[in-house]
């Protein structure tokens, strides 16, 4: 056995290398992305570049880790680039493209007096979500930092869904299941914005409207449904327009002229299994558009000057209008639909002859015209801030539980105010009431137990906070201690 020299270590170089290995970790920690400042670090020589080993992450997109540090760290220091006070602060996640920057409309603004608003913006590809029924929903979103995509994990207070959830190629209904697991408020409700999936689901709810209010005061378009190709068999009056699935922006949508042109569309569907409808086509001069958003209320117009029988596609001259009162019982009646629309838009037509057709409603992914876009957005966050006061107060609701649903037994409080779409609660007196006849009963059918439940229904303390909250907290002293005040 040949003997090895002992290896002398000197303990100068040693502190000069934990040093700026602390120093290191230090400033990784105060910013956002990690590869970026590892390799500003080895171009300055502080640090000697390693191999790094790649692996699967706990907080991966295709995986939201419940209990990871590392995502909870990189949703504590990487999640807000501005000046904000982490422990005061509540997150609103806006799902929206890129070329909208909704920071700049919330920028200095205030929730509760002193809380801040973090801002979070990301497209549906970007996002994935995992909900528990104990921490409510976790979310993480790729971004991209100096050219490097990473990874950001954050726990969303409130929603603005500003994008279309499906479309022709694209389904993320799975993502707004994630969000109504968790009671996540949001603008429009994930109730309303599920059932806005289909088409047909919307133009039933239309159906009822037109009962209502007859023909005369609302004039939907005549509309036939086929759930498959196979009773697409009695040929319908041409010219057609046909409507395969769920789509947007004049996708999906066919012009038919004669019956063989309607058989050859109906092998298309076969192929693409799902359902189709049929509308008669409408020579129209000009597409109306009417929007309302909170308590606002506008209407435009839109001539396409292409020549495309699509007025929504190719180029279209767009005009706004004023209200009248026929419009806004139309937007009215609809935001009443599916328990309420914050944001809802009717789009209708005005044939050459004199007559209007009503033929969808859009949510809160409708698209903005004209050059009212900038106020409303403005309305918009607005509207945002007001329902963040209402749903987002501190310590107003447990993780996971939906607004609107009553605390359960041994829950302090009675939950945050009632949400749209949901039944409301009794009043307190008949609460009260109610209480005390259940009380009464109990007593009568068992005397001997009323002792033993009084001792032991003891409600917790009020004021305590979530359990997600003091994890993040505990985590920012840990790290404070070890890397100093960050």
């Amino acid at each position: 056995i040949v003997p090895t020299k002992p290896v002398k270590i000197s303990f100068s170089t040693f502190k000069d290398n934990f040093s700026t290995g602390v120093g290191f970790l230090r400033r990784r920690f105060s910013s956002g992305d990690l590869q970026g400042e590892l390799r500003d670090a080895q171009e300055q020589g502080q640090v000697p570049v390693l191999p790094i080993r790649k692996g699967p992450s706990p907080s991966a997109p295709s995986s939201p880790s419940k209990t990871s540090a590392v995502g909870i760290a990189k949703g504590i220091f990487s999640g807000q680039r501005s000046n904000v006070n982490k422990d005061r602060c509540k997150t609103l996640l806006v799902i929206d493209d890129p070329h909208t920057d909704w920071s700049k409309y919330f920028r200095g603004k205030k929730l509760f007096g002193d809380w801040d608003i973090r801002i979070e913006q990301a497209e549906f590809p970007e996002i994935n979500v995992a909900a528990y029924t104990d921490q409510g929903t976790m979310v993480d979103i790729q971004v991209l930092r100096n050219g490097t995509r990473v990874v950001r994990s954050f726990k969303p207070d409130f929603v603005l869904v500003r994008q279309h959830v499906r479309d022709a190629c694209e389904d993320w209904r799975n993502l707004t299941m994630g969000f109504h697991y968790g009671g996540v408020p949001s603008i429009n409700s994930m109730d309303s914005i599920y059932n806005f999936q289909d088409k047909p689901w919307v133009m039933a709810h239309l159906i009822q409207i037109q009962k209502k209010l007859g023909p005369d005061k609302f004039p939907l378009i005549d509309q036939a449904y086929y759930p498959n190709h196979k009773e697409m068999l009695v040929t319908p009056k041409f010219p057609v327009v046909v409507k395969i699935g769920h789509a947007h922006s004049g996708m999906g949508k066919v012009k038919i002229d004669h019956h063989h042109a309607f058989q050859d569309i109906s092998s298309v569907v076969a192929v693409t299994k799902t359902y189709a409808t049929t509308e008669p086509f409408i020579d129209c001069k000009y597409d109306i558009r009417v929007q309302k958003i909170g308590n606002n209320y506008k209407a435009f117009i839109r001539k396409s000057i292409s020549g495309n029988w699509k007025a929504n596609t190719g180029s279209a001259m767009l005009e706004q209008i004023a209200m009248n009162d026929r419009y806004k019982l139309w937007v009215d009646e609809c935001s009443q639909m599916f328990g309420g629309l914050d944001i809802v838009a009717v789009e209708a037509l005005q044939g050459k002859d004199g007559r209007e057709y009503v033929i969808e409603v859009n949510d809160s992914s409708m698209v903005l015209l004209g050059e009212t876009q900038e106020e409303d957005r403005r309305l918009i966050s607005e509207m945002v801030l007001q329902k963040m006061q209402i749903y987002c107060k501190p310590g107003m609701r447990p993780p996971g539980q939906q607004p609107g649903v009553p605390a359960r037994p041994g829950q302090p409080g009675q939950g945050p105010p009632q949400a749209a779409g949901q039944p409301p609660p009794p009043p307190p007196q008949q609460q009260q009431q109610q209480q005390q006849h259940q009380q009464q009963q109990s007593q009568q059918q068992h005397p001997h137990q009323q002792q033993q439940s009084g001792n032991q229904a003891h409600p917790p303390a009020p004021g305590g906070q979530g359990q997600d909250e003091d994890t993040m907290q505990n985590l920012r002293k840990t790290f404070a201690g070890i890397f100093g005040d960050m």
